[in-house]
């Protein structure tokens, strides 16, 4: 990646192994299971950021998906160990929309890519809503930290 890219961006790789019960018939991973894996690395990467799901729902908000898609290009088997790239922007923006790569433990190659995107939704309200302060300030100290890490 470029360095523009990490620039603009802030990513946090989750680690996770192929479950038995993960797999079909075939012995690879059934494909309805990667947006499960892509939710786990959504949640460690808001939790990296000083922001789990829970300190969300505390302020009066949640976070549902309104838009979900998957590329598929070769299938994890049962006791691989994944590597799950979630990519946020570094800025708030209206919409929460995130990036994801799986990789296999060891290889470079891509073997699944997917995006999803997240409103804000207000709990009193059950209406979307701009990104709250505490999302904006939470993007902000990770990117501050992450800049003072990296001189």
């Amino acid at each position: 990646m470029s360095q523009f890219h990490h620039k603009t961006y802030i990513e946090h790789v989750s680690r996770m192994r192929v479950r038995y019960a993960d797999t079909d018939k075939m012995g690879i991973v059934y494909y309805g299971k990667y947006f499960e894996y892509f939710e786990v690395a959504r949640t460690e990467l808001l939790r990296a950021c000083g922001l789990p799901y829970r300190t969300i729902e505390a302020a009066g908000y949640g976070l549902p998906v309104s838009e979900a898609s998957a590329r598929y290009y070769r299938g994890a088997k049962y006791d691989d160990e994944l590597f799950i790239t979630a990519r946020i922007p570094s800025v708030a923006g209206p919409r929460l929309d995130i990036e994801y790569e799986v990789r296999i433990n060891g290889e470079e190659e891509i073997i699944a890519e997917g995006k999803t995107t997240l409103v804000f939704v207000s709990n009193e309200t059950g209406k979307a809503t701009r990104p709250p302060q505490i999302y904006k300030e939470a993007l902000e100290r990770y990117h501050e930290h992450s800049m003072e890490h990296a001189k």
